[in-house]
């Protein structure tokens, strides 16, 4: 069983292979084909019309079943490697672990926000943008920012104080827990984060980052958190509704999957906070 641990806890092998595993997929281009995906479906998305991965309840069910088709992929290159999670209320300032040379990297240049160092730099030849916002073809961070802040846990726990999952009309207005951990409304969690890195991460195209995959596996750990506090709290809606997928209705692109199916991460991996 795959276990996903933070960041924080790697040993220096596993960042390596890790870091390999994404610098193998992005060789082969595999690793585009993620980021491709995730940019049209944030484009296509929409608070008043057809929305899968954001604004709208399957937001937390589209990305874990994202998260595990890439963890699938990294595996194909080193069965070993997990994805690891983020936990940016504790890891919260630039010269976290995370944004060391031998790991992501963090270093940015100041006019610009390009990745001067760690595998990622553009310098090193094996991480080119090719699906971008612009023609800038360097992956770029601004971590922090312009006064950015990343959430708190006392953000965090309120969040997950909220007992109903999802509320009518289903959009980035809605109340209920999806859409403050997603971050349109409240203190704007998982969106805080993206713009607190800045860069790619505050794009449609922010998987180019590799900290989106981290990110990500924190968002998707906290949905579970939120599942174990709030055992009785369902998906919503349960029943069809118009351009929002139910708790039965399938998930594009995969067109074979259900938020119903992927209700329990421990069918795929565990955490290691749970071990």
């Amino acid at each position: 069983m795959t276990v996903r641990k933070s960041q924080s806890k790697l040993t220096a092998e596993e960042k390596r292979a890790f870091t390999n595993a994404l610098l193998e997929l992005k060789r082969t281009g595999v690793y585009d084909r993620y980021v491709n995906a995730h940019n049209a479906f944030l484009m296509s998305d929409s608070d008043f019309g057809d929305r899968v991965g954001h604004r709208a309840p399957s937001f937390l069910p589209w990305h874990r079943r994202f998260l595990l088709d890439f963890e699938a992929a990294l595996q194909k290159v080193d069965p070993k490697v997990s994805l690891p999670y983020w936990d940016w209320t504790v890891d919260r300032t630039p010269s976290s672990s995370l944004w060391a040379a031998d790991f992501l990297g963090g270093t940015n240049r100041a006019r610009d926000g390009q990745v001067l160092d760690g595998p990622f730099a553009y310098a090193g030849g094996k991480w080119a943008i090719t699906v971008g916002v612009d023609a800038r073809t360097y992956l770029r961070r601004t971590l922090g920012a312009g006064g950015a802040q990343l959430p708190t846990k006392d953000e965090v726990n309120s969040v997950l104080a909220m007992p109903v999952y999802d509320s009518a009309p289903w959009n980035s207005t809605s109340g209920g827990f999806r859409n403050h951990l997603e971050g349109w409304r409240g203190p704007g969690l998982h969106n805080k984060v993206h713009v607190w890195v800045g860069g790619h991460m505050a794009s449609a195209a922010s998987p180019n980052d590799p900290v989106f995959w981290m990110h990500h596996a924190f968002i998707d750990m906290l949905r579970s958190e939120w599942q174990r506090r709030n055992p009785k709290s369902a998906y919503l809606p349960a029943a069809p509704t118009a351009n929002v997928v139910d708790f039965h209705g399938k998930l594009r692109p995969w067109n074979d999957v259900t938020p119903a199916d992927l209700m329990d991460h421990r069918k795929f991996y565990t955490f290691d906070t749970e071990r």
